[in-house]
């Protein structure tokens, strides 16, 4: 009887549901009173400004609400219908002002332009934002395209973020408020591309430095939120397909993958067999080393077949119900792509003497790279009271790579024509999870939050195999033919000729956050301000684990022409079971895994900030203090033997001061200092070594590296028009202290094979200035087609020098540091490296709701920076500038269904290193390509379904 009472009061009931907000700054209003005229249905909003009225009566009702210091106001015609919500976000008006429309939508309230301009408003630092409105508008598929619509920021490799030209080492990336692990293995970086567009609720980029933000960045903190828990119910599912000029549909060379590669996983096929020992000892007989070697699979057969289009599925189910007097809401967010990008790089080295255009080797790859990327959000919501919510976020993402490059060339140093082949596949698991509170104590002037977070990083690469094929330059056999191609291989086991590499990474991060804010006073000039104190509490425990093995193929006895000839046969024969004989005339497998190719690494954290702040009149003013007390470990091997441990234990003492001057209510002012700081990753700090197939280069890591200290100076002044439009104006100077950077290394490599090491250098400035616009043309003209044009730019000119100073600590190749002097080798006073000079983005959206017609064209170029710095033998490698251009369009076809086309990258522009070869210490178009290729313009069709 019970449950048909409950039922019957369900089928003549609704629910009301919104957001009330400062009508002038559009800041959630806490504590406002909300109720049903005529009943005794009310509630208050929360912290968020939120409130849920559940159990009205079927029917039109009004809504009235109220709050001390507002006008209060009233909501009439509300139609309540059975089982349903009806969302209502609206704003109370000072008592002073006069009353605004009310606005029912079904938008979230922390995603929209407007949300994230105000909340880069309120902010007393320098912030720059971009919502998921302008995320929907541009069609970016990922955390990194995104990121290249903010004001100073960059993108390096499509997945990396750089903020005012500093590479990705300067930047701290924080997931829903916690730290993330690095994806990468060599550098210290994030990779963006594994979190896709559409779970992103906001991203905000702290360009100045304070207590409450972690003290490890110099170009910014990068904080990334994930949807919530929505305001009403709704499921979407969408569909996209691409075409890819110079890749779909065209023929492409693959070798065969595993039967779980089209999911992003590997299928356990490409890993090393479970009874090898940990190490083949080399001492072993050859015919048992060979023996091994037919244990795994001859996949070597590299085939042609036609590229797919690209396809891109995603599925979003947002629901939000009761459990009795609590509100609870969850978002499920499935995605799927599968890519195909065919290129053709070409490769290039130079003699480097009189005649700078005399190359040494000349190469060109046929590349095929196919990524499938499988996404996982799940995140639930509870609000307990007004006063508490719960929230529990989790973000899971798997990446797969399948590569195919086949590269012919002339080594001309050799004499020889070579043919190289390389089979890789890459495997990438991310998981990120928070549980966050949020509460307000009783006294309505204390709020605390609280973040647990756990995240594990996976990453494989199983199975690359790698093989070099050569002959002799211009040498013919008795017919008058040139003489076959021959595998390189010889007596012992060399990583770059013949081999097959295993790898492997594990980094586990647990993070505990607590953070409170208290209203010392109020100010009734500035609702959001007041004397206020803020304090916090943040430990973080990170550990890595990383091994390499890999195995080279050997003859044994004689395999060329004068001999068995297996050195000629084909890729797809030449290691098959019958030639691992171990025996004359066959090969071996034998183990060339170094003692530096594995280590382990930790880092220990603890911080702790206070800050506060004290209006003055128009004045604001934000002092703030943070300590962090960091105990970094990198246990190393050296390549010949012996152990040496990379990492520092340091206490860094961070002061912190943001000043803002309100000009108007449009205007304000802003000046910033902060004390920061750069440690070096635990890759950085290994003595492992890795070779780069594709740039034909060796990287090794450097245990002497020490933190680097940051000054950073910020100004700028900020308007904002009306809702939606901003307008800001700034200039920054940074000063370093032993900035690490990435540095050619000559006693790593070889002939035609470029080293890399990562050194500290003496000193580096580097300052500039940055502008951004957005501006709706409502209003400028009785046009309507200009009415709905709004225009966004933001540009940024960087000017950097550093000091190198005469010595260097440089590794060798087996992983020994020695200073070096480097006075009359290197250029003493050149930009940071990694730093572009210019960035520019523009975009202009037209958006005509009546016919549900969006359409935006965007515009991105980043100007020359270093890859890596030279040296006389070698001179400094430039990033080049392309201008990249993107035309979007979205047009509602009925009530629940939407087609998006893009068409990217329009131009096509060369992605391109190249060298210093006229050594005037600049980039120039004189300049010899060392590296250059196209991966095409991509055009896409999708249909979305939302009911």
């Amino acid at each position: 009887m019970c449950l048909g009472s409950f039922s019957a009061l369900a089928q003549s009931s609704g629910t009301i549901r919104g957001t009330v907000r400062d009508q002038k700054t559009q800041e959630p209003i806490i504590g406002a009173s909300v109720g049903v005229v005529g009943t005794t249905i009310g509630a208050s909003t929360d912290l968020d400004g939120t409130f849920s009225l559940s159990k009205v009566p079927v029917g039109t009702h009004t809504l009235r609400i109220s709050s001390v210091s507002y006008e209060a106001k009233n909501v009439p015609g509300l139609q309540v219908e059975a089982g349903k919500v009806v969302v209502v976000n609206t704003a109370l008006a000072d008592a002073s002002a006069s009353l605004g429309e009310v606005v029912v939508t079904a938008q979230r309230r922390t995603n929209t332009e407007v949300a994230v301009i105000s909340e880069v408003r309120n902010a007393q630092l320098v912030a720059v934002g971009v919502s998921s409105e302008q995320i929907v508008k541009s069609q970016d598929r990922d955390a990194a395209q995104i990121a290249r619509r903010v004001p100073g920021v960059s993108i390096q490799d499509n997945r990396f973020v750089l903020v005012r030209g500093l590479v990705q080492r300067y930047n701290a990336v924080m997931l829903n408020d916690v730290l993330t692990p690095s994806s990468e293995v060599d550098t210290r970086a994030f990779a963006f591309d594994m979190i896709p567009s559409s779970v992103i609720d906001r991203m905000m980029i702290f360009k100045s430095g304070s207590a409450e933000l972690p003290g490890d960045f110099a170009g910014g903190v990068i904080k990334v939120y994930t949807k919530r828990a929505p305001e009403e119910n709704f499921t979407s599912l969408g569909i996209q397909a691409g075409y890819r000029n110079g890749t779909t549909f065209q023929d492409v060379q693959k070798y065969k993958g595993g039967k779980y590669d089209w999911l992003g996983f590997d299928s356990g096929k490409r890993t090393i067999p479970d009874n090898w020992p940990s190490r083949i000892n080399r001492d072993l007989p050859l015919t048992l080393q060979a023996a091994y070697g037919r244990q795994l699979p001859n996949n070597w057969a590299i085939r042609s077949g036609q590229a797919a289009p690209d396809l891109r599925l995603s599925f979003s189910l947002g629901r939000r119900f009761e459990i009795g007097e609590k509100q609870v809401g969850t978002l499920t967010s499935l995605n799927y792509g599968n890519y195909h990008v065919a290129t053709t790089p070409n490769l290039t080295f130079y003699e480097l003497g009189a005649n700078r255009d005399a190359t040494n080797a000349e190469y060109e790859d046929q590349a095929y790279n196919n990524e499938v990327r499988l996404g996982v959000v799940q995140n639930f919501w509870l609000r307990l009271n007004n006063r508490s919510t719960l929230e529990f976020k989790n973000l899971f993402n798997q990446l797969g790579a399948a590569e195919t490059v086949i590269r012919e060339g002339v080594d001309k140093v050799a004499g020889n024509d070579v043919r190289s082949y390389s089979e890789r596949y890459e495997s990438r698991s991310i998981y990120s999870g928070q549980l966050i509170g949020n509460h307000e104590l009783a006294n309505n002037k204390t709020t605390v939050n609280w973040v647990g977070g756990f995240a594990y990083t996976h990453r494989t690469e199983p199975d690359w195999r790698r093989v070099r094929y050569l002959r002799p330059t211009n040498v013919m056999d008795g017919d008058g033919v040139p003489v076959p191609f021959g595998a390189a291989t010889g007596s012992q086991p060399v990583l770059t000729d013949a081999s097959r590499y295993f790898s492997k990474l594990n980094e586990r991060v647990e993070s505990v956050a607590l953070n409170v804010v208290h209203q010392i006073t109020q100010d009734s000039t500035n609702k959001e301000g007041g004397i206020k104190l803020k304090a916090g509490l943040y430990a973080e425990r990170k550990d890595r684990d990383f091994s390499a093995r890999w195995f080279g193929y050997t003859n044994v006895g004689n395999t060329g022409a004068t001999g068995s000839g297996a050195r000629l046969q084909p890729i797809d024969q030449i290691f098959s079971l019958g030639n691992l004989t171990g025996q004359n005339g066959g090969f071996a497998l034998q183990e060339g895994t170094d003692p530096n190719d594995v280590y382990t690494a930790s880092n220990t954290l603890a911080a702790g900030y206070a800050s506060l702040t004290l209006p003055l009149g128009k004045f604001t003013g934000v002092a703030g203090f943070r300590g962090e007390y960091n105990d970094q470990i990198v246990n190393n091997q050296l390549r010949g033997g012996g152990t040496v441990k990379g990492g520092q234990r340091l206490f860094s003492p961070l002061p912190s001061l943001n000043v803002s001057y309100n000009l108007s209510d449009q205007m304000l002012v802003r000046a910033a200092y902060a004390a920061t700081i750069n440690r070096p990753e635990f890759r950085e700090l290994s003595t492992f070594r890795f070779y780069d197939f594709n740039l034909n280069a060796d990287v090794q890591g450097n245990a002497s590296l020490k933190t680097a200290k940051i000054q950073n100076v910020d100004l700028r002044w900020e308007m904002y028009p009306s809702m939606g439009e901003q307008i800001t104006l700034g200039g920054f100077y940074k000063h370093f202290n032993s900035p690490i950077e990435t540095f050619m290394n000559s006693s790593v490599g070889g002939a035609n094979v470029l080293g890399y090491s990562t050194v500290n250098t003496q000193s580096a400035t580097s300052y500039g200035v940055e502008a951004e616009v957005r501006k709706s043309l409502a209003g400028v003209s009785g046009s309507r087609w200009l009415q709905r044009l709004s225009l966004v730019g933001n540009a940024s000119y960087i000017f950097s020098r550093v000091e190198l100073g005469d010595y260097v600590m440089i590794p060798d190749a087996s992983g020994q540091v020695k200073s070096t002097y480097v006075g009359d080798t290197q250029t003493r006073r050149r930009p940071l490296q990694g730093q572009s000079p210019y960035l520019i983005n523009l975009g202009a959206y037209y958006n005509d709701d009546e016919r549900g017609t969006q359409v935006s064209v965007l515009y991105n170029i980043v100007g020359p920076r270093i890859f890596a710095v030279g040296n006389n033998d070698n001179p400094t490698l430039y990033e080049v500038p392309r201008n990249v251009v993107d035309l979007v369009l979205t047009k509602r076809l009925a009530k629940h269904w939407e087609l998006r086309a893009a068409w990217q990258d329009i131009f096509n522009q060369p992605v391109q290193l190249v060298q210093d070869t006229d050594r005037n210490g600049k980039y120039s178009s004189n300049d010899s390509s060392y590296r250059s290729l196209r991966r095409g313009s991509s055009t896409t069709l999708g249909l979305n379904f939302i009911w």
